[in-house]
């Protein structure tokens, strides 16, 4: 029965790539290491190495985060839920909701 595949994430990759690139270990020490196979290693090793200069590049992808405009509109909106519950939540409490 063979094993589960395994999912590593980007910085975990980006980490043993630049482990490789450096040669102060070989291959068989960074797979016991890391526990990853060789070729899966030398295959980021190289994916490291044709994309590297992407890093550098002046307009490339910017991850798209919240905008100031947006995170003040859930602010407000938290704000205005909080104000309606705590009015809603004092009036269980009344004697007049019963």
């Amino acid at each position: 029965m063979k094993g589960k595949r395994r999912n590593h994430w980007a910085p975990f990759k980006a980490k043993v790539a630049l482990a490789a690139l450096k040669g102060d270990k070989t291959l068989a020490e960074l797979s016991a290491q890391y526990q990853v196979h060789q070729s899966q290693i030398v295959a980021w090793k190289q994916q490291l190495a044709e994309h590297a200069d992407e890093v550098f590049a002046g307009g490339g992808k910017k991850e798209a985060g919240p905008t100031l405009e947006d995170m003040q509109a859930k602010i407000g909106q938290l704000a205005l839920e909080n104000d309606f519950l705590f009015v809603a939540l004092g009036r269980i409490n009344d004697a007049s909701a019963k």
